[in-house]
């Protein structure tokens, strides 16, 4: 009996209950945590302080994949055709550094794949790429009412303006890629 190598990507889109929603769909994906890093406030931020835009954490998500399954390359495209990668701290109406579009790479060589793949999106976009690529520092696990956001408030508004057509937009482009439907 094998066990599974898992690794770990940590990326940011905006509002990290958009994010997460996306990647828990994804074939490959064992686990998806919504939190902080990228900042510079000593200790463990709070919701609060990070949306007040001053302890410089943005919000993530730390994924868990089988490479077996799907490809860090993979998730990064995922990644970069579900938001807007072109706008500097801001994904729709969430403005602030805290909704940068951002990969924290583990290695270099997941450093390498950001790049490459970046290169490879831009000319898919009419305005320049804005996506940060830096190394992952510590890594906070956002509060336990932040955690399958989606999952647990499909009717709240914003679930259903916001992070709805996200989904239909990645079971249309990436359909080969989501985890299959129970029967």
């Amino acid at each position: 009996m094998t066990t599974k190598k898992l690794e770990l990507a940590t990326i940011g889109g905006g509002c990290f209950w958009c994010i997460e929603a996306v990647f828990q769909e994804v074939a490959g994906v064992e686990k998806v945590v919504s939190g902080y890093t990228g900042g510079n406030a000593p200790g463990k931020p709070t919701y609060r302080e990070v949306c007040s835009g001053l302890t410089g954490h943005a919000e993530v998500i730390q994924i868990s994949f089988d490479p077996q399954v799907i490809s860090y390359d993979d998730l990064l495209v995922i990644f970069m055709t579900s938001h807007d990668p072109t706008t500097m701290n801001r994904q729709g109406a969430d403005v602030g550094s805290q909704y940068r579009s951002v990969i924290y790479y583990h290695n270099e060589e997941q450093k390498k794949i950001a790049e490459e793949v970046a290169k490879q999106i831009a000319p898919y976009y009419e305005d320049e790429i804005v996506t940060e690529i830096s190394p992952i520092g510590a890594f906070f696990e956002a509060e336990e009412y932040h955690q399958d956001y989606y999952k647990n408030n499909q009717t709240q508004g914003y679930c259903s303006a916001v992070i709805t057509p996200k989904l239909a937009k990645l079971r249309k482009m990436h359909a080969d890629k989501l985890k299959k439907a129970a029967s």
